[in-house]
């Protein structure tokens, strides 16, 4: 039987997304760019933020997972999933203190002490985080998922956002960096408080002997996604090799062709290895399952990364220089969160009444509309204007996809399974970052008098799997839309 839920438990159990959200905000879109601009220069910035962003998502997909796994099987008086929670998020502090340390070196110096706190980073809050994502099966009851995943998307997105557009952004773009990572491990301890107080009880029993098999499967699973994304990335790079002397026009066409293949093959063959693997027999049983990760896959791939990429956006596109591009950066993120705001708990709660595959159907359709605007005229407002429509989208997304998900994965293996989906998560950005990135610095270096053709190409491949998620949601079948 679950506990007893309290009003207050929308917030005990959801919180402290708040603050695992700000440390990504503040780090993938201001904190990373930035240093590694600093550290390798705009000539092959993509690439090794690209490389950054694989390694440091690749270990979050196996972190989570195992995290989430072992937190099942845990017997503790404080429950199953406060342990993990707590050592993850303390040990995410001291991630912060190593990536302040590493603002201060030059060079490739500075990247490898970067991409050493950042892999830290990721082992500590996917430790915290695979736990706390199953929280909410555990805890809350099916006829009430929508409403709590409504409350979880806007601690997950809105709240976070204008956090990092009225406060961390401005601190970035005015040099206090220290001060910034600061602020953000002040709110992931709080955050966690707040959620040591959720309702879960302790976990009767011993814990269960170390799964060395089915964590055999993730690192496996976890290779095979990897090694799929170096193939994408080592294809770009051989087709970019042999374009050097062509016009623009043709170098588009032919690396805009290639990037939505080589993004779409990745997306599907290492998605359906990795799922394979890691749930053995089990992965004919749940096929909804895999549906949804890979809807959720190729919608996070272009919402992650228009986010991940925006700062070099805003350099190239509307001319602004260094550090500064983070404020109307962070200003963008400010208008997805108001409107994510604004959309997503009546998306929740419709999502209750007439289904999640309807709504996931329209979230990818306005993604797509708003991606188009956003590249149509080099206006600031304009921009504005498409991640308006982008943010309404992503409300959308967020609090619908996330109650299917919580519906379609077995209750008594919540953590895994729900670990096992941080392919999407995470698998996002990697995919995204590893073959976009390449993409754009190819049109920087061969095209240096337009060097910002390369970030409206990459913006276009993002805006293309937006389409493509809503052909992905179109097979599921287990839908709780009322007849």
């Amino acid at each position: 039987m679950k506990p007893r839920v309290h009003w207050y438990d929308y917030l005990t159990v959801n919180l402290h997304f708040t603050g695992l959200t700000v440390l990504t905000q503040t780090m993938t879109p201001l904190v990373l760019p930035l240093l590694v601009q600093h550290f390798v220069g705009e000539a092959e910035q993509g690439r090794f933020y690209g490389r950054l962003r694989l390694w440091g998502l690749m270990t979050a997909v196996l972190v989570q997972a195992v995290a989430g796994m072992l937190s099942d099987r845990l017997g503790s008086r404080y429950g199953r999933r406060r342990p993990f929670i707590v050592a993850g998020t303390l040990l995410t502090l001291a991630s912060l203190g190593l990536v302040a340390f590493s603002a201060q070196l030059d060079g490739m110096s500075g990247y490898w002490v970067l991409f050493t706190a950042l892999m830290l980073m990721m082992v500590a809050s996917n430790t915290a985080q695979g736990p706390l994502q199953a929280l909410m099966p555990d805890l809350i009851p099916v006829q009430a998922r929508g409403k709590f995943s409504g409350v979880k998307a806007l601690m997950e997105v809105p709240l976070p956002l204008m956090l990092v557009a009225f406060v961390i952004g401005p601190m970035v773009g005015r040099g206090a960096l220290e001060l910034a990572l600061l602020l953000v491990g002040f709110l992931l301890l709080l955050t966690m408080t707040v959620t040591l107080f959720a309702p879960e009880e302790a976990s009767t029993g011993l814990s269960q002997p170390f799964p060395w098999s089915q964590v055999l499967r993730l690192a496996i699973m976890t290779t095979i996604f990897t090694l799929t994304i170096l193939g994408g990335g080592a294809l770009v790079d051989g087709i970019a090799t042999r374009l050097n002397t062509v016009p623009l026009s043709i170098a588009l066409w032919v690396m805009g062709l290639t990037g939505l293949m080589v993004l779409c093959a990745s997306i599907a063959l290492g998605l359906w290895g990795a799922l394979r693997i890691s749930l053995g027999t089990e992965f004919h049983r749940h096929p909804d399952f895999a549906w949804w990760v890979l809807n959720r896959l190729t919608f996070l791939t272009g919402s992650t990364n228009l986010a991940a990429f925006a700062l070099y956006f805003f350099q190239g596109r509307l001319g602004y220089s260094g550090a500064q591009a983070a404020i109307p950066a962070s200003r963008m993120l400010l208008l997805v969160g108001v409107f994510v705001l604004i959309s997503v708990l009546p998306a929740g709660a419709l999502a209750d009444s007439i289904g999640e595959k309807r709504l996931l159907l329209a979230s990818g359709g306005l993604a797509t509309l708003g991606t188009v605007v956003l590249l149509s005229i080099p206006r600031l407002e304009v921009v504005y204007l498409g991640a308006i429509l982008v943010g309404i989208a992503i409300g959308v997304f967020y609090a619908v996809n996330w109650a299917l998900g919580t519906r379609l994965v077995p209750v008594d293996d919540a953590g895994r399974y729900l670990g096992i989906a941080n392919l999407a998560g995470a698998g996002a950005g990697a995919v995204g970052a590893y073959i976009g990135g390449p993409i754009a610095d190819f049109f920087v270096i061969h095209y240096p008098s337009q060097p910002i053709r390369g970030y409206l190409l990459l913006f276009t491949l993002y805006g293309a799997l937006f389409i493509i998620s809503v052909l992905t949601i179109l097979p599921l079948h287990n839908d709780n839309s009322v007849p």
